[in-house]
């Protein structure tokens, strides 16, 4: 419904020009010279301005002109300044709204630009994660609280390494322009980092030092990181993030969580020791989803918070995508109104394969 209502409102403004002038012409028929109804026959051009480009704004003000002379022809207003007053009224508001279209035109192609631009930014930053990783099948799904954006604080990336598949679902203090430059330096040092350290302590430590060099306690990342190796079980680094859900066969849901969560990322210079990763079983047909707090603490029109885990057998189409898919669709009925947060979700699913296939195969 909420998509209809834009194009409901573009098809209201392309058809206000010749309700107006068609309004003119039966009231000057009707009532006659004496009320004065000629020179709105300028408001054909003036909201014909508000929607197409310059030719259509030219076209009614044509229109509006040839209108204007043949009413004044039958009032017989051309005997007197009445009717070319209003001829010049209709000339003058054409030529206005001329400029406000060219005007306008350069604008939206700026704006077209700009979002190209973006869209590469996208692309670059929030790259799509590999289909199959591993023993893994992989979904992700981000939605910005930012209107017309595609990217914003919160950052996911999933690395098939020499060491496991390793996984990366994160959230960035605050919103806008800077989220999204420190998303990228917590994003660019675990691309690097997951190829190089053996171990998810060391991965870890190499992304606090980064965003600590870069942030210098400013802000702060809460992240989980994650590892599924050649064991049936997947590693987990929390660092004051949302546990992950995992979804099992039957299809109960367990959020695991440490016995001690580590400081956010860039405020780990603050503590002491490095965090305590620990693991989970996690076998083949099972699900691990990975997200953000714009997630369960979306909220409805009574307030209570979204219920992942009750909602965690939406997880059931066969395919992974279209799970995740479903899982975000029912979270946006749930939500009022727009979102106030970003809501970024990582759907992994433990797939069985092939007896010898190895689990580090992309």
């Amino acid at each position: 419904m909420a998509a209809k209502k834009p194009q409901h409102s573009h098809t209201v403004l392309s058809w206000l020009p010749v309700l107006a002038m068609s309004v003119v012409a039966v009231g000057d028929i009707v009532t006659g010279p004496g009320v004065g109804f000629l020179p709105l026959a300028s408001l054909g051009p003036a909201f014909a301005g508000l929607v197409g480009g310059w030719r259509r704004t030219a076209w009614f003000g044509a229109a509006a002109l040839l209108l204007c002379v043949a009413l004044g022809l039958y009032d017989g207003l051309f005997q007197e300044r009445r009717g070319f007053m209003a001829m010049v009224s209709v000339v003058g508001v054409t030529g206005a709204g001329l400029a406000a279209a060219v005007m306008r035109g350069r604008r939206e192609a700026e704006l077209a630009n700009v979002r190209s631009i973006a869209e590469v930014a996208q692309r670059v930053l929030l790259r799509p994660v590999p289909l199959t990783a591993g023993p893994l099948q992989a979904a992700v799904s981000y939605t910005s609280a930012v209107a017309e954006a595609r990217i914003g604080g919160d950052l996911y990336e999933v690395v098939a390494s020499p060491h496991g598949v390793r996984m990366i679902v994160g959230d960035v203090q605050g919103k806008g322009l800077a989220a999204v430059e420190t998303a990228a330096v917590v994003l660019g040092a675990f691309r690097e980092a997951a190829h190089d350290e053996p171990d998810l302590v060391g991965l870890g430590e190499r992304l606090e030092r980064s965003v600590a060099r870069v942030l210098e306690g400013e802000k702060f990342v809460t992240a989980v990181l994650a590892e599924v190796g050649e064991h049936h079980e997947v590693v987990f680094l929390n660092y004051g993030h949302p546990p992950p859900m995992v979804v099992h066969e039957d299809g109960t849901a367990d959020f695991p969580q440490p016995s001690e969560y580590a400081l956010p990322l860039g405020l780990g210079v603050q503590g002491s020791g490095s965090p305590k990763p620990f693991s989970v079983g996690f076998a083949p047909g099972e699900q691990l989803l990975l997200y953000t707090d714009g997630v369960t603490e979306a909220r409805d029109d009574h307030g209570d918070f979204y219920p992942l885990g009750e909602r965690a057998y939406l997880l059931k189409d066969a395919d992974a995508q279209g799970a995740l898919d479903t899982l975000r669709e029912d979270l946006v009925r749930h939500a009022a109104g727009p979102p106030h947060d970003d809501a970024a979700m990582l759907l992994l699913r433990y797939h069985r394969h092939a007896p010898g296939e190895s689990v580090d195969a992309v």
